[in-house]
């Protein structure tokens, strides 16, 4: 019965662990679907410790799972025989199951983030002057994984005369190509700053 309750602790502590691995990168996709972007980078000082959350989630899911699947002893199996039947789903193997692969789900959602933004391939734009197109590459701070990236190309790609946009979090940029008569770089930095993350200058 001890080993049903530690098990249930288990349980909870990987998923908080897989959460919060993630965070950083769960929190622009709940910011863009509840339409207040600021807050984004909030947990992007998380990201440092993500390798270590990975670990610390697989480590007690691994447990969580020897001791559900370890023999038990032959005075335990005696002792418990009446009690199996009553095993609450909280501390059963299907509960384990379904953890395991919902803490699977949140560590791999860097790599799926950007489903949640609309594609920069659909926008239609008209260049009536092609020297008045213009290319600029910004310095952007917070950014941790490809969803940052994509909320930014989002949020920029919202305003008029936007080409194209390609962030990436690895380089810390943002390369935006843009018409200078229906856009300013003015309102561009404002616009990936209201992502939560941070312009610190520009290439």
């Amino acid at each position: 019965m001890k080993n049903q309750n530690s098990s249930g602790k288990l349980a909870g502590a990987s998923i908080f662990a897989a959460i919060a691995a993630s965070l950083c990168c769960i929190t622009p996709v709940l910011a863009l679907l509840a339409g207040t972007s600021g807050f984004a980078s909030t947990f992007s000082w998380l990201e440092p410790a993500r390798p270590y959350l990975i670990g610390l989630t697989v480590a007690v899911l691994g447990f969580a799972w020897y001791q559900k699947l370890k023999p038990q002893k032959t005075n335990a199996i005696d002792c418990a025989c009446d009690e199996d039947d009553k095993t609450p789903f909280i501390q059963s193997k299907g509960f384990l199951g379904i953890v395991t692969f919902f803490a699977v789900l949140m560590l791999a959602f860097p790599n799926y983030a950007h489903i949640f933004y609309s594609s920069n391939d659909k926008k239609e734009v008209v260049i009536v002057n092609a020297s008045d197109i213009q290319t600029e590459i910004f310095d952007v701070k917070g950014m941790t994984c490809n969803g940052c990236a994509s909320h930014v190309e989002n949020d920029v790609n919202r305003l008029p005369g936007i080409v194209k946009v390609d962030a990436s979090y690895e380089e810390a940029t943002a390369k935006v190509e843009f018409d200078k008569t229906k856009v300013s770089l003015a309102q561009i930095e404002e616009a990936i700053n209201g992502t939560g993350y941070k312009v610190i200058g520009k290439k």
